[in-house]
C-alpha cells in the first residue's frame, strides 16, 4: 500500500480543510494548522494577493517544514481602483461583518453605471527553501445594485458571474459547491496536476506555469 504524502493547508478553517479533502487525490493527506499547533495569527501585509499568498506558505513551511500551500483571495471592482482587493474581509473595518463590508462597497459604487468586478484567488506551494510556485484563478461578473435576498458568503449578494442573470450565491444553491473555495477549488486541482506531473520536472517552471495559467483560464 502505498504511504500517503503529507500536504498542510496554511487555514485553521475546518470547513475548507473538508472541502478541499473532497477533492485532492487520494495520495495525499491534507493537513490544517491545527494538526501542527500553529494557532498564531499569519500576517498578510502586502498589497497584492500573491504577496500575501506566498508570506503564508513560506511562514507555514519555515514553521513546519512540511510542503504546504496558502490562499489569498478577494473582490476587485474596477471603477473603485481595484478596491476592496487584499482587504476585501475586513473592508468596513476589522471585525466587521459581510453584511457592513456589502454595505460599505455599495455606497462607494453609488451613482456608478460600471459595476465590473472580478474574485481572485492565488495559492502559492511551496515544498522546499528556495521556490514558492504562484497559482491564479478568476471569476469575470458585475456588482449589482442591491442586495438579494439572505444567505451567501462575502459579496455573494450582490456578484452576478458573467454570462449570467443571477447572483453567484443562487448559482451555487443549484449545485454542490460552496462559496469559500469556490473561486480557488479549480486552482487546486491545477496545483495536484503539477504535483504528480512536473513539479520535479527542473528547469521547466516558467513554460509550466504558463501552461496552468492558460489551462486555468480555459477552466474558468
Amino acid at each position: 500500500m502505498n504511504q500517503q504524502k503529507q500536504l498542510l493547508f496554511a487555514s485553521a478553517n475546518r470547513h475548507k480543510l473538508e472541502e478541499i479533502r473532497q477533492i485532492i487525490p487520494a495520495a495525499y493527506m491534507l493537513l490544517g494548522l491545527n494538526d501542527y499547533s500553529v494557532d498564531e495569527e499569519i500576517p498578510e501585509p502586502f498589497d497584492t494577493f500573491e504577496a500575501n499568498a506566498a508570506a503564508k506558505a513560506s511562514y507555514v513551511y519555515k514553521k513546519t517544514g512540511i510542503p504546504c500551500f496558502a490562499d489569498d483571495s478577494g473582490l476587485v471592482v474596477d471603477a473603485l481602483d481595484g478596491r476592496p482587493g487584499v482587504l476585501s474581509a475586513r473592508y468596513a473595518g476589522e471585525h466587521k461583518s459581510s453584511e457592513e463590508n456589502v454595505r460599505k462597497l455599495l455606497s462607494e459604487l453609488t451613482g456608478i453605471r460600471d459595476r465590473t468586478a472580478r474574485f481572485i484567488a492565488v495559492i502559492a506551494y511551496q515544498e522546499n527553501e528556495k521556490d514558492v510556485l504562484l497559482f491564479k484563478g478568476t471569476i469575470e461578473g458585475t456588482i449589482n445594485y442591491t442586495p438579494a435576498g439572505a444567505g451567501g458568503f462575502g459579496y455573494d449578494p450582490v456578484f452576478i458571474p458573467s454570462g449570467f442573470d443571477f447572483l453567484i450565491r443562487d448559482q451555487l444553491k443549484k449545485g454542490s459547491e460552496k462559496r469559500d473555495i469556490f473561486v480557488i477549488k479549480g486552482v487546486i486541482l491545477l496545483m495536484h496536476m503539477l504535483l504528480d506531473h512536473v513539479i520535479t520536472i527542473k528547469g521547466r517552471k516558467g513554460r509550466i506555469e504558463r501552461r496552468l495559467a492558460l489551462r486555468c483560464k480555459n477552466d474558468k
